[in-house]
């Protein structure tokens, strides 16, 4: 009894001092480029003895470890205390280090830890050091990892991460580790009514709902992302106990999300009710409390009477500003004599930059300056610029950073540095082409990626100081004596221009045969203004488009220079693409004007005048119900016109006429088939469907390919004609296996394409008897097969009842007469053991297969060998 009672008192005091551990994690800030301080926190129960250490060890992840001391202890709510130990290591190079502490032990009675109180504690965190990385520091965990739950009751937790880089965070669920960071055997997940998982982008730890009462581990990584890399994560183990209780959590009315310009005051109410008439605090943790400058206000810890309402006040300011929202998690907690709960909710705040002030256009002939005010929050490091052709009436909503593709705007430049606000748009150096209302958004963008609001929208159009072509119309189609209309506005603002006050001006008129005038040639010039028109004769506008430009230079004596730089307009170019019983007709060109309207023209066979056919709004119409190898002539008139005013308007173009036959080029579809082997008669028979009763209208015959292996070329083997004609016999040579396909092939030669092929392996054609009489009378006096085709050899061995050997052979054909293969002498009359191993040709190839079997030798006694 004495000796019982030491073990129970020993084993007490085992427990009570060494099973203490419920919760903690490991954060780092960088101090310089290879020297970091790391934090361990710990969270234990003060009620048990002994139940943390002055110190623990720390692996350090580089094959050293070192001791930490410990500089705070907090004591928290419900008998917890947090553990505070802090050092510094320098790291021996870029790497990727594992950083460890463990400590003996986890406490007693964890639900989802098997024998929990002989389970080593241990917490990690990843650390990545890079050299294209600059400082990093872990996020940190605002809200403790220790909480309560009650049975059928949704538990939510969020660890209230604040990352002061501005990173992004991302959370994963993971499983407990024991002692050497390893994943605890045996560890499950809590089991809940409905679900048990973590939101990956806010954090947020859903039970719905805890079971059983008592206490739970679980673990989540915090992973850090910078510039769509993952550049760190950190472990967090926290514990949850649950208890079966009637009391309901609070309920939190505030809303999910909000936005704020920088420089202004973002001010919300925060609501919470109990569903007892609990008394109620609230409490706010998360970065906007952190920053350096301005912190937020929220009167924690002020306790109501069943409902609440506390105010949330942030002055933001510039600095403020990033990608990544401020986390802040709210938290009611009930005072309840069961057990106090607590409801929790996680808001995100966004911090925006104001958007550019004060955008101006300056135009020219070709391009636009775009100017504006620098960024007043200086952490911007650039603007980009966006370009669209007409106004899209795009305000951000109050939420909307950046421009969104929706709007139609394209990004055309981006500029380093808050101080660089002016932006020259000469599209590339290309020039911008006359004849549009150009519009512009500028937004800042700071290292982090965040982005400022979008500018207000700005228009311009160009000064007209430079020729516009409004046509290239196709007059004559012709190899050989083509002729094109071509057509320009004159400029109307020459004199806005100091560097051209007067003429005299000259056009020079420049032709390339494609459609993007890739290589120009001077035709013929003009010297006075007003003329703009130009017929370009004796060209071939029947096999290639031509394009054009107009160049217009100050032709001042010894002076001579251009004024602008022309855009380039093409003639509408038709091509035609042929298939059964229609034709598809694309219409090629390339023009600065906008051409919304497409009338289709065909010519009438019996006026041999162009009729119209139809109208369509994108550059290519089909035409169909056509009659294959017959002859169609196509034209195309263009309507379109300029985005600004002052040009003639509709602009019509007529492309050259284009011959076109359709031919059938669409393989019929599949026929089905069918086959089946007749295994007597060494025949293979195919059946088909014939696909001019289902898809088709012009099968004319059919293509068979065969193949003797799975694996095999598939070769043609015979033709059939007509259409009505869906069977064949097929007698191989070497093997009834094989595979077959069958193809149609239609009026016009197009085969349809290869279908799946049909596989037969089903006839066995060597057979051996189980009797034979070697008396010499002739009549079944040989051992051989009753059937024997495409066999290629065989392994034959014949057994006496003793099991001796009597005869062997590897000729299909056997022919075993009955004597001892040693000494020549009959055997006498019995039944005799074979094993056949025989070789044949099968789908898969020379397969064996072994035949295992008896023969009666009967009626041999005294017969005499001849």
């Amino acid at each position: 009894m004495r000796y019982f009672f030491f073990i129970l008192l020993f084993f007490t005091v085992f427990i009570a001092s060494a099973t203490h551990n419920r919760a903690g994690e490991i954060t780092y800030k960088q101090i310089s480029q290879l020297e970091y301080e790391v934090t361990v926190l710990t969270y234990t129960f003060t009620l048990a003895y002994n139940a943390d250490r002055p110190n623990l060890e720390i692996r350090w992840g580089d094959d050293t470890k070192s001791i930490i001391n410990r500089v705070e202890e907090v004591y928290l709510p419900n008998n917890y205390k947090r553990n505070k130990y802090v050092a510094r290591h320098t790291y021996p190079g870029a790497a990727t280090y594992v950083i460890v502490v463990e400590d003996p032990n986890r406490n007693y009675g964890v639900q989802n830890i098997p024998n929990s109180v002989n389970v080593v504690f241990s917490i990690r965190t990843i650390m990545q050091i890079t050299s294209d990385v600059s400082s990093n520091n872990t996020p940190v965990l605002l809200n403790p990892p220790i909480d309560k739950a009650a049975v059928g009751k949704l538990f939510i937790h969020n660890p209230c991460a604040w990352d002061r880089d501005g990173d992004s965070l991302s959370y994963k669920l993971t499983k407990c580790t024991g002692e050497g960071g390893i994943e605890i055997p045996g560890y499950t997940f809590p089991e809940a009514s409905h679900s048990f998982y973590i939101n990956e982008l806010t954090g947020d730890l859903v039970w719905d709902a805890p079971v059983h009462a008592g206490i739970y581990n679980v673990a989540m990584f915090i992973e850090e992302w910078r510039h769509n890399r993952k550049i760190g994560k950190i472990e967090r183990d926290m514990q949850i106990e649950v208890s079966d209780v009637n009391n309901n959590p609070p309920q939190l009315t505030v809303n999910d999300s909000y936005c704020i310009e920088a420089d202004s005051v973002l001010r919300f109410t925060v609501s919470a009710t109990d569903p007892e008439n609990d008394k109620l605090a609230l409490s706010a943790t998360g970065g906007p409390f952190m920053v350096d400058s301005s912190r937020a206000t929220f009167q924690n810890g002020v306790i109501g009477e069943g409902q609440i309402n506390e105010i949330f006040e942030w002055k933001t300011i510039c600095m403020h500003v990033r990608k990544q929202p401020y986390s802040i998690t709210f938290k009611a907690q009930d005072y309840n004599q069961e057990l106090s709960l607590v409801a929790q909710k996680n808001v995100n705040i966004y911090v925006v930059a104001p958007a550019p002030k004060n955008v101006v256009l300056l135009p020219t002939n070709t391009s636009i300056t775009v100017s504006w005010q620098a960024e007043q929050c200086s952490k911007a490091i650039g603007y980009k610029i966006y370009r669209k052709s007409g106004s899209s009436g795009f305000i951000p909503n109050h939420c909307q950073t950046g421009v969104p593709a929706s709007t139609g705007y394209v990004q055309i430049g981006n500029l380093t540095g808050i101080n660089s606000t002016t932006f020259i748009d000469n599209n590339n150096g290309l020039g911008l082409a006359q004849g549009y209302n150009y519009c512009y958004l500028v937004v800042a963008y700071f290292y982090d990626g965040a982005e400022s609001y979008a500018s207000s929208e700005v228009c311009s159009e160009l000064i007209r100081g430079i020729p516009v072509i409004t046509n290239v119309s196709v007059n004559h189609t012709d190899s050989l004596n083509g002729s094109i209309y071509l057509a320009w506005a004159k400029p109307t603002q020459l004199d806005t221009l100091p560097s051209h006050p007067h003429g005299p001006y000259k056009y020079l008129i420049y032709r390339s045969n494609d459609l993007w005038g890739s290589e120009t040639q001077l035709i013929d010039s003009l010297s006075n203004l007003t003329d703009t028109v130009f017929i370009d004769t004796l060209i071939n506008t029947n096999r290639y488009p031509h394009s054009y430009k107009i160049e217009l230079y100050n032709d001042s004596v010894g002076k001579r220079f251009l004024i602008g730089a022309p855009s380039i307009a093409s003639s509408v170019f038709l091509k035609a693409y042929a298939s059964d019983n229609k034709l598809q007709i694309d219409f090629m060109i390339n023009v600065p004007w906008q051409n919304q309207i497409y009338m289709v023209y065909k010519k009438n066979e019996i006026t041999l005048l162009f009729d119209s056919l139809t109208t369509v709004f994108q550059a290519s119409v089909i035409d169909s119900m056509l009659a294959n190898g017959k002859n169609y002539f196509y034209q195309i008139k263009t309507i379109g016109h300029y985005g600004t005013a002052g040009f003639v308007d509709p602009i019509i173009n007529y492309s050259q006429i284009i011959c076109a036959t359709p031919i059938d080029t669409t393989p019929p579809c599949s026929p089905e088939l069918v086959v089946n082997s007749i295994c007597d008669s060494l025949q293979n028979i195919l059946s088909w469907t014939n696909p001019n009763l289902s898809c088709a209208n012009d099968v004319t015959q059919y293509n068979i390919y065969y193949s003797s292996t799975l694996d095999g070329v598939m070769s043609h083997i015979a033709t059939v004609s007509p259409a009505t004609n869906t069977t064949y016999i097929d007698r191989p040579k070497q093997t009834m296996a094989g595979c077959y396909f069958v193809t149609a092939v239609d009026s016009f030669m197009n085969e349809s394409y290869s279908p799946a092929k049909i596989c037969i392996d089903s006839c066995v054609f060597y057979n051996l008897p189980n009797i034979f009489t070697p008396n010499n009378d002739g009549q079944n006096d040989l051992f051989k097969p009753i059937n024997n085709h495409f066999v290629e050899k065989v392994d034959m061995k014949i057994y006496d009842r003793w099991g001796i050997l009597v005869f062997q052979t590897t000729d299909p054909e056997i022919k075993w007469d009955g004597h001892y293969m040693k000494n020549n002498k009959l055997v006498t009359s019995g039944v005799y053991y074979y094993v056949c191993d025989v070789y044949e040709s099968r789908l898969t190839g020379l397969e064996h297969r072994t035949l295992l079997g008896f023969v009666h030798v009967m009626g041999n006694e005294g017969v005499i060998k001849k």
